[in-house]
């Protein structure tokens, strides 16, 4: 497999569950903004929406969006317990945070990636993300992690999305609840290894 990323994007989400689960892939590193590969590919080839991340299969196929992606990698090696059974209710479950985290925290915090979103626009913004935020401190104020006691692939999302709070200048020490969160996944060997292995 090949997972093509940007260090630090949303793709840093698979990259960890990759190395959670031991599969072997290959990383490709991808420019944004000139949409090419690393070593000169056009990425638009590859994944026609133009962002990162992107998994491209050993039979060609290519798979798109972080939700997606870490529910199939999820899905080979179910043992690991990163995702709940398919079928099940806790799979659905599943399915609700990692759809809650890709609309309201990725897409809440993605915004003030626009350095044109100033003055009260941010505000309105930050505000909204502040409710989502609050959302995810309930159950982190009793439990490890948004499944209960076992860490899942939206976890590994979640913290992922979450990371993006310091380059906007929005500090997360307001909600207790999320930094221990953060410091827990943050301490997992498999995001401390995507992380050095994207930011050598």
């Amino acid at each position: 497999m090949k997972l093509y990323f940007s260090p630090n994007a949303c793709s840093l989400a698979p990259h960890i569950v990759l190395r959670e689960l031991a599969l072997p892939f290959e990383l490709v590193r991808v420019h944004n903004q000139a949409k090419t590969t690393a070593d000169g590919q056009d990425y638009l080839q590859i994944n026609p929406k133009g962002y990162v991340a992107a998994l491209q299969l050993d039979n060609g196929q290519v798979l798109t969006e972080a939700s997606a992606i870490l529910q199939y990698l999820a899905d080979l090696r179910p043992a690991a317990g990163l995702a709940p059974a398919n079928g099940s209710w806790a799979r659905v479950r599943l399915q609700e945070w990692l759809n809650f985290i890709a609309t309201e925290i990725h897409g809440g915090l993605a915004v003030f990636f626009n350095g044109a979103i100033q003055g009260d626009v941010r505000a309105m913004f930050l505000a909204t993300l502040c409710k989502r935020l609050a959302v995810l401190v309930q159950p982190l104020q009793s439990q490890d992690y948004l499944l209960g006691g076992e860490y899942s692939v939206a976890d590994a999302y979640l913290f992922v999305v979450l990371r993006w709070a310091a380059f906007h200048q929005i500090d997360l020490q307001q909600w207790p609840a999320l930094v221990a969160f953060m410091q827990r996944v943050g301490e997992r060997p498999a995001a401390i290894a995507a992380l050095a292995a994207e930011n050598p």
